[in-house]
């Protein structure tokens, strides 16, 4: 594992780190911006002058709207040890000079775990007793009674079998949903989702669950692991949810499948393009229920961020091993045990 820890400075630089915190005009700093400030030399700026913040840097925060940045500012991270990226999903900081270099990168994970499993199990009532519907027949006043799906005993299969994933597993597992994983490894032992299956064979076990929810981080692996061929072998009533990345999706095939009614329902808070297109059909469909990326953005949010980000700092300062850090082949944090402080 790589270790992000501080070396001796250049002669004549403070032997303090510097801190790059990349941030878009308007937006709130950190809320502990002067705990971060009293440990390091910050220097803060948006996306256009990350290059020229970067050549001194130590340490680069990616705290708001960051997707690419960095690679565009890479020829000008001389001498860059450590990368936090303050969210949960690396997949659009990632870039084969930032995998190749010596260079430490770490994420939020644990902070959005329970926030998005309350969101899945949100989708999952809202969709068995009919919320949506409801609603839609409020809107024109009309009074319809009509039977409703009873979530316990109901399948779920979960495709992401890291923390958000397993958060989500004990918790549906809690209402009495019967729950199962697809991952990388093939198992029937494990402690929240009893069986997990392979998620390369998806096709095969997709027939199994009336709802069907995504939260894998999105790799060469799993980009468009719901294909055709899954979709085909949903069943007619299941209903699809994607808390993980769009493109894990085929989205054109998501789309037939619903106009077809081979799959009953989608909720879906994330796409393939972001913001979503107007002219998306996506919009126009009461088969699907849309969000707008936001599955993990509970009250205090931001605020948890910072103070994970606070505490690896610390951690960078000291030259101790940090919290989260990201395994950059794979693209998602690795499972490692770190010391306490």
């Amino acid at each position: 594992m790589e270790t992000a820890k501080r070396t001796s400075p250049h002669p004549g630089q403070s032997p303090r780190p510097r801190l790059v915190i990349q941030t878009i005009d308007g937006a709130p700093k950190p809320y502990n911006a002067a705990a971060i400030e009293d440990l390091a030399d910050v220097v803060y700026t948006t996306p256009d002058g990350l290059g020229t913040a970067l050549p001194d840097a130590d340490a680069l925060l990616l705290w708001t709207r960051f997707a690419g940045v960095l690679q565009r500012a890479w020829p000008a991270a001389h001498r860059l040890q450590w990368v936090h990226v303050a969210a949960a999903g690396v997949d659009s900081v990632l870039f084969d000079g930032l995998r190749d270099a010596p260079v430490s990168v770490t994420n939020a994970h644990g902070v959005y775990d329970a926030p998005i499993a309350e969101f899945v199990l949100g989708a999952v009532l809202a969709h068995d007793k009919q919320l949506h519907v409801s609603k839609g027949f409020q809107r024109v006043g009309e009074w319809r009674r009509r039977e409703l799906t009873r979530t316990a005993g109901q399948r779920v299969l979960i495709v992401g079998t890291g923390g958000i994933g397993r958060a989500t597993a004990r918790l549906l597992s809690a209402v009495g949903l019967e729950v199962r994983g697809a991952g990388r490894t093939e198992r029937d032992d494990d402690p929240d989702f009893g069986t997990v299956v392979p998620s390369s064979e998806l096709a095969e076990h997709a027939g199994w669950a009336d709802h069907l929810v995504l939260i894998a981080p999105l790799t060469p692996d799993t980009r468009g692991v719901v294909d055709a061929r899954v979709l085909a072998a949903m069943k007619p009533s299941a209903h699809l949810i994607n808390v993980g990345r769009g493109a894990l999706v085929d989205e054109p095939a998501l789309v037939q499948a619903l106009q077809t009614d081979q799959i009953a329902a989608a909720s879906l808070d994330v796409f393939a393009t972001e913001p979503l297109p107007e002219e998306h059909p996506f919009w126009r469909m009461d088969s699907v229920h849309v969000s707008a990326h936001m599955c993990g953005d509970v009250t205090g949010w931001q605020d948890a961020v910072a103070d994970q980000f606070l505490e690896n700092l610390h951690r960078f300062v000291e030259g101790r091993e940090l919290r989260n850090p990201v395994d950059k082949e794979r693209g998602y944090a690795q499972k490692v045990p770190v010391p306490a402080s």
